[in-house]
């Protein structure tokens, strides 16, 4: 494959939109994860529709999908159980001034699935929900600080956390100066970070687990730190929620936190999220107790009667289906294939496949070994060309085999491209246009 072999992706559609968006959208996208400038230069498909694990876009160019949703559509687009189950609440009204019967049912199927939680509320994005944990964290202790995981990416859009990225503007010091960080994997570091802070920190809040799996006795080891410091332990299950375990990773790694928040994978695309855990501190946000009420989460569309029904038909499908084992058949399969592409054609040292097999990610690193934006586009742009849409390779169980097949095959061709790119030193032949940027960065 040589430079002109993805000049036939052409999307003049959908850089007429993307021009369309960022008229009108700041961004482009209501995500940054989702803006075009995450994608080679023009080759940002706007996307018409989705079925399966597959979406088209408005050109007319059809994609297997990976990563769907931000991680949000773990079953497939339209998922049948999820789409019927959707109907039968939308023809019956979708929000009322008093709770709903969905309401109820919602939070007993939750519970039932993850056991290792007493109350669940609902609202509609995962920011919500962390910045809820973090307030009733601070609440039930009386200390300021929280204390994040820095080794994993994402928290909130609010400013105790957004204050720490290098996308701080408009965020008050005083704000970020009550946030600290700890090392994943590392309790002498997480203790010291605690003792320096003696009776301050509110909570430590983290993912379960990410690209590798917690180190033997770590999580059970933060229990027992969280429980002797007085703070309350935060389980971020966005992402692991569901992908990991049905009972998410708590369940998985049998380690109970004291709250802990789910979404993505929740609603399979549509919005809901939720923030659970010990009875004793939820019901501060609720009317039976005697103390200081706590404004816990209060939302108009939080109990929206299509998306808790949504999220219902999810949690079966999951249970009934043993959805959990097949996104990790289906990521086995995958990431054999690719990295055996990769070795066959001399760059498995330069493009790594990392992660847990339901929630694979890729690297491409340069002739140095480096993580590289210029040779992540190179392999980006190959990948488009050969219907493939994968900012990662996170699968969605309504892959197929002959996908993953055809997957691997696009990647194949990718990497023959890589190892010319790795050999002149210099991929810039290959990139037709400026690098992918990362996400967080201070300038435009």
């Amino acid at each position: 494959m040589d430079t002109e072999d993805t000049e036939g992706l052409f999307l003049p559609r959908s850089r007429q939109a993307n021009e369309r968006l960022h008229a009108l959208i700041p961004g482009g996208a209501h995500t940054y994860a989702k803006g075009d400038d995450q994608y080679p230069e023009h080759l940002a498909p706007v996307i018409s529709h989705g079925r399966g694990a597959h979406v088209w876009d408005i050109d007319g160019n059809r994609y297997i999908e990976y990563g769907s949703g931000l991680r949000s559509v773990s079953l497939g687009h339209a998922h049948p159980r999820v789409i019927e189950a959707v109907r039968r609440e939308l023809d019956r009204g979708s929000n009322f001034v008093r709770p709903s019967i969905v309401e109820v049912e919602a939070a007993e199927r939750f519970l039932a699935t993850v056991p290792t939680a007493e109350m669940v509320k609902f609202a509609k994005n995962g920011s919500d929900a962390t910045t809820a944990a973090v307030r009733l964290a601070r609440a039930a202790t009386g200390r300021p600080r929280v204390a994040v995981c820095a080794d994993h990416p994402f928290f909130s859009v609010d400013d105790w956390f957004i204050g720490t990225t290098p996308m701080s503007a408009g965020v008050p010091a005083a704000s970020t100066e009550l946030t600290v960080a700890f090392p994943y994997g590392d309790l002498a570091a997480t203790e010291e970070l605690l003792t320096r802070y003696q009776d301050e920190v509110a909570c430590l809040i983290l993912e379960p687990a990410t690209h590798t799996e917690p180190p033997p006795g770590y999580l059970a080891g933060l229990r027992e730190l969280a429980d002797r410091h007085g703070c309350v332990l935060v389980f971020d299950e966005m992402i692991t929620g569901f992908r990991w375990s049905e009972a998410g990773a708590q369940g998985l790694y049998g380690v109970v936190p004291d709250l802990s928040t789910f979404g993505k994978a929740l609603g399979n695309g549509f919005a809901v999220s939720a923030l659970a855990g010990r009875r004793e501190l939820m019901e501060r946000g609720g009317l039976r107790h005697s103390g200081d009420r706590v404004f816990l989460l209060s939302t108009t569309h939080g109990a929206e009667t299509h998306s808790l029904a949504a999220a219902m038909a999810v949690l079966t499908t999951y249970v009934e289906e043993g959805v959990t084992a097949r996104l990790h058949a289906l990521g086995e399969r995958l990431a054999a294939g690719v990295r055996e592409a990769a070795a066959g054609m001399g760059v498995g040292d330069h493009i790594v496949v990392r992660g847990r097999a339901s929630n694979l990610v890729f690297a491409t690193l340069d002739e140095n070994r480096q993580p590289s934006q210029r040779y992540r586009t190179l392999f980006l742009r190959w990948l488009l060309a050969g219907g493939v849409l994968a900012p990662s390779f996170v699968v969605s169980s309504a892959l197929s085999d002959a996908d993953i097949d055809h997957t691997v095959e696009v990647v194949a061709q990718a990497c023959a491209v890589y190892r010319k790119a790795l050999d002149a030193a210099d991929p810039t032949p290959w990139l037709a246009g400026r690098p992918v940027k990362p996400v967080f960065r201070r300038l435009a």
